[in-house]
């Protein structure tokens, strides 16, 4: 059996509005999963407790940001990164720039060019209502639609987690400024032409709403990399089935996890 090396370092990345506390459970869930290891939620510029800051317009400016934020904590490198959404992005360029810093990558529903067209990178579908939002809407029915096009589990309705993240928003307050920014750092985004030196798991939900689960087999499939894809989640996969992914990175690891032997139906490996 595997086991994780206490200097272990996870480091997780949110994406596009999203900061640390929207991981809700899973942090402990992958502690208890990974045991030894540590777990990291940095903050991106512009959400969470950096909500002051103006967000950058390239992901490789979100790299830098992520590092600097975990040099200034005294987190040295190597970082082993699990990230889901524009999250992934950061986590593709981190490696690509600083292959030295990073163990291995567990994608999570991302998508980038030039493997994916726009139209599955995000939904077309959603066109509409994300602008309606953008325009017209307030915070509350913001949260509210972001939960339904990122989770399949609470999507059609969990009042207390939409509370729970209006809350987030009322006290660390993602401008619109900051919003727009962050898309076109995702839109403008093109991944490099190699794959990543280290270890690359790829996993998502195959009822995203949000973007096509295909961004990620379709990334996968160029990079040779193994992909797992869960038949009845969504956008945000930690939300929907964390403990699901918890289990398989630990398996993915070699590490015995406990109740690993649950749901092992549902993964498909490459």
């Amino acid at each position: 059996m595997t086991q994780i090396n206490t200097c272990e370092h996870w480091v997780l990345l949110r994406g596009l509005m999203r900061e640390q506390r929207h991981w809700g459970a899973f942090p402990a869930t992958l502690a208890r999963a990974l045991p030894g290891a540590a777990i990291l939620t940095p903050d991106l510029p512009g959400n969470g407790t950096r909500h002051g800051q103006d967000s950058a317009t390239r992901v490789a400016d979100m790299v830098e940001a992520c590092r600097q934020q975990l040099s200034a904590q005294g987190v040295a490198a190597p970082y082993h990164l699990l990230a889901l959404s524009l999250g992934g992005m950061v986590a593709v360029e981190w490696a690509h720039r600083y292959p030295q810093e990073i163990a291995r990558c567990v994608l999570i529903n991302t998508s980038m060019r030039p493997y994916s067209p726009f139209y599955r990178r995000l939904r077309w579908q959603n066109y509409a209502a994300l602008l309606r939002q953008l325009c017209l809407g307030d915070a509350r029915s913001q949260e509210a639609l972001i939960l339904r096009l990122t989770s399949r589990r609470h999507g059609s309705g969990n009042a207390a987690l939409v509370d729970s993240w209006l809350a987030f928003q009322q006290q660390y307050p993602v401008s619109r400024r900051n919003i727009l920014r962050q898309l076109l750092s995702a839109a403008r985004y093109r991944a490099p032409a190699s794959r990543p030196a280290m270890p690359v798991l790829v996993m998502a939900g195959a009822q995203d709403q949000l973007v096509d689960h295909r961004c990620s087999q379709q990334l996968a499939r160029a990079w040779q990399a193994d992909c797992l894809i869960h038949g009845e989640a969504g956008h945000d996969l930690p939300l929907d089935e964390g403990a699901w992914v918890a289990q398989s990175v630990a398996r993915w690891l070699g590490v015995t996890a406990a109740g690993s032997g649950t749901q092992q139906a549902r993964s498909t490996y490459r």
